[in-house]
């Protein structure tokens, strides 16, 4: 080829990438992003959450990302969770909907037995708090 392909690799970090080939690589960090661009993300994939809904829905899911988990949410989670509440016809989370959604949000059992009941409801009342001002 004319010019060198460009190969982009991507990792969720869940195997060790090989040491030979991190040194052929330039590394980039992509961090979560910040709560009003993941809210922007959030209002283009799930229209239909509606802005107090996807308020609730990215506070809630930024929270959990400054828990010391297992694996933190994503933002296809996010977009997910979002899309299953609104299925629900949920217009605001209340801690039994949180509960019974959390396998949406979080892919292991640990994380999601440690945040069910207590830990949900104080993190949605934090939320609320935040959304009020």
């Amino acid at each position: 080829a004319a010019t060198p392909p460009i190969v982009i690799v991507t990792s969720n970090r869940t195997r060790e990438i090989h040491d030979a080939l991190k040194r052929r690589c330039f590394y980039h960090w992509v961090d979560y992003p910040s709560l009003d661009d993941e809210l922007d993300i959030l209002q283009r994939k799930a229209p239909e959450a509606g802005p107090e809904l996807s308020q609730q829905v990215v506070r809630f899911v930024h929270r959990l990302r400054d828990m010391k988990l297992f694996k933190a949410p994503g933002v296809a989670e996010t977009i997910d969770w979002a899309h299953a509440l609104v299925e629900l016809d949920c217009l605001a989370v209340d801690p039994a909907t949180a509960d019974s959604t959390m396998g949406v949000l979080l892919k292991y059992q640990d994380d999601i037995s440690r945040i069910r009941g207590t830990e949900a409801a104080r993190i949605l009342a934090q939320v609320q708090t935040e959304i009020l001002g």
